[in-house]
């Protein structure tokens, strides 16, 4: 196969950017709540989408202008690994003494340095398929299904060796960090721009994009977007301490589920890979609008079947086919939507357009997500001393999640116009 050394080598970076995520993403939740935390869990998945509204932009520059984003991609490893090592060791030594303000604040230094990561990780990528002459768009997809397979491999390795409920996990995370910081170095290099475009603020920063809310499409596919990510973290935080919980239930404490939440969880990532497959077939056979739809209903069952499940038999095959349906839920949501802004957009700020992108959606949609449903659980939940009044309460709040999703999906179904069809419509014409 043509160039399968550098397939091999950028295939190795994906799986260790993700695995560094997959480490502590969707367990941290049981570990805060078990820490007498689990009031505060919201907030460490909102910082994720607090720093993204900047530190990808800032880090981005540094990248474009200065520094080769190979090195920017190690440097920026080494401080979020060195941070997220530092918070697994505080959390260790301090017990169930662990305050709130040292944990979060060396988390938020590792996250404020790991988010652009992502971005940058797909730049070096890029770069060194196309020095090698190898289209992107074909090339790189079979590529970054490996940094799923990463993720996954880091969840269930932290799930069957006990560390999912511990700080160990952070540890794990900011090792597998500091790695990659050496490896990236080994990346093709990548080169800095020299070209003298505009240096006025909103040229540097990207915010030229926010002109397409001029267009009353974009403005409602963007609103629609945000009210979408709201929904993005939800599981991610509250699914391993709501399966957790199940453990303090007689009937429930020896089932598989609730003792490997994590294991469970991982079936969502395994069905996002064989979901990213569908996408091309799905946009071309449906059209944007449809597939947006399906993410959206797919939402309303994730949060629904959650609601209506337990780690018992039957009940465990809802869990198991919430997690089938998250694959449809993510993918159908964040890859064609970006693949949406890509066909709408003028190329000139096809980029800053992917930035706004992601801004409505993993930066204020998910922030705003993460806290409302942090207020929710700690209403229904966490103000619950008794194990059952708790699970009721988990029970609850996921179907008033699902409840949410669904008047999103019923509302976009009413709002949004399918460019196709309005183009037909023109044709007509």
């Amino acid at each position: 196969m043509k160039n399968l050394n550098l397939r091999i080598r950028l295939a190795l970076m994906l799986f260790l950017e993700f695995a560094v995520w997959g480490a502590y993403l969707t367990s941290m939740g049981g570990y805060l709540a078990k820490a007498g935390m689990g009031e505060h869990i919201g907030w460490f998945y909102a910082v994720q989408g607090i720093v993204s509204l900047f530190m990808p932009a800032l880090i981005g520059i540094v990248a474009d202008r200065w520094i080769q984003a190979q090195r920017v991609l190690s440097i920026s490893h080494i401080i979020a690994g060195a941070a997220m090592i530092a918070a697994g060791l505080y959390a260790n030594q301090a017990g169930d003494a662990v305050q709130m303000a040292p944990l979060f604040t060396l988390y938020t230094l590792s996250v404020a340095f790991f988010m652009p990561t992502i971005g940058l990780s797909n730049s070096v990528g890029f770069n060194a398929l196309t020095k090698a002459g190898m289209d992107t768009v074909k090339d790189f997809p079979p590529l970054r299904v490996f940094g799923t397979i990463g993720f996954i491999c880091a969840m269930l390795t932290v799930d069957f060796t006990g560390l999912q409920h511990t700080p160990w996990q952070f540890v794990v995370s900011g090792g597998l960090s500091l790695v990659l910081a050496l490896y990236a170095l080994t990346m093709p290099k990548c080169p800095t721009s020299t070209a003298k475009g505009s240096n006025s603020l909103v040229d540097i920063l990207g915010l030229r994009a926010f002109t397409l809310f001029k267009q009353k499409k974009m403005a409602i596919f963007f609103i629609f977007s945000m009210l979408l990510g709201v929904s993005l973290q939800i599981t991610n935080g509250f699914a391993n301490p709501f399966i957790s919980a199940f453990e303090s239930i007689e009937q429930y404490k020896d089932a598989f589920a609730a003792q490997h939440p994590n294991a469970l969880i991982s079936i969502s990532q395994m069905s996002e890979t064989l979901c990213i497959l569908l996408i091309p077939f799905c946009m071309k056979r449906f059209g944007i609008k449809n597939v947006m739809l399906m993410s959206m209903f797919a939402w309303v069952f994730r949060f629904g079947f959650f609601g209506i499940g337990d780690p018992g038999f039957p009940g465990v095959t809802l869990f198991i086919l919430s997690c089938i349906v998250y694959g449809v839920a993510f993918d159908f949501f964040n890859v064609s939507g970006a693949l949406y802004v890509d066909t709408q957009t003028d190329p000139s700020i096809r980029s800053s357009a992917q930035g706004l992108f992601m801004i409505m959606t993993n930066g204020i949609g998910a922030t705003i997500g993460t806290l409302s449903a942090q207020a929710i659980v700690n209403h229904f939940v966490y103000s619950q001393t008794e194990p059952l009044a708790q699970i009721a309460g988990w029970q609850t709040s996921w179907l008033t999640f699902a409840s949410y999703a669904l008047v999103v999906a019923v509302s976009f179904l009413i709002i949004f116009k399918d460019p196709r069809k309005e183009e037909a419509a023109k044709l007509a014409k």
